[in-house]
C-alpha cells in the first residue's frame, strides 16, 4: 500500500474535527434511537484517535476529546465508561497550557460518570471540584456555560 496522494496531518485534523461535529449533532439530538446511540459511540471516539496522531496534537485537544467520550457515555448510561474517560480528561487538563475551563470541565465529566454510575457523594464531591475550577475561567460567557452544565447533574 503506497503513501496516499493527500497530507496526512491535514486528513487527521478533517477527521478529528469532522467526527466531533457530527457527534454534537448526536448530543443535541432530543432522542436517539439505539443505533444512532452506537453511531455516537463510534463517532466520539475517532477524534481522541485522529488528533493523537497529528504531530501538533496538544493536552487540551485530548482533553476535550476525552470529555465529550465521557459525555457520550453518561449519556448512555454507561456511567463506569464516562468515569474512565472522565479520568483521562483529567490527567490531560492538568497539564501545563491547558485552560482552565478544560479542568474545569474534567470534574463535571467525573461529576456525571459518577452520577450516571450512581455514585452520588463521588458525584458531589466531583461537583464541588468543578464549581471551584469554573472560578478560574476568566470568561464570564464561557464560566457560565460550565455552571449551566453543572447544574443539569443529577
Amino acid at each position: 500500500m503506497g503513501r496516499p496522494e493527500f497530507d496526512l496531518q491535514e486528513a487527521h485534523q478533517w477527521f478529528a474535527v469532522s467526527c466531533f461535529n457530527a457527534t454534537w449533532e448526536y448530543i443535541d439530538a432530543r432522542e436517539r434511537t439505539p443505533e444512532e446511540e452506537e453511531k455516537m459511540l463510534h463517532s466520539t471516539v475517532a477524534p481522541a484517535w485522529h488528533w493523537s496522531q497529528r504531530k501538533d496534537c496538544t493536552p487540551q485537544n485530548l482533553s476535550i476529546a476525552y470529555w465529550q467520550i465521557s459525555r457520550v457515555h453518561a449519556l448512555c448510561g454507561r456511567g463506569s465508561e464516562a468515569v474512565r474517560y472522565g479520568r483521562l480528561c483529567l490527567d490531560v487538563s492538568r497539564e501545563d497550557g491547558v485552560d482552565p475551563f478544560a479542568l474545569a470541565y474534567a470534574y463535571e465529566a467525573l461529576a456525571r460518570g459518577e452520577a450516571v454510575a450512581g455514585n452520588k457523594r463521588s458525584s458531589d464531591d466531583w461537583l464541588a471540584e468543578a464549581s471551584e475550577a469554573a472560578e478560574a475561567i476568566a470568561d464570564e460567557d464561557t464560566k457560565k456555560m460550565v455552571v449551566d452544565d453543572l447544574a443539569t447533574i443529577g
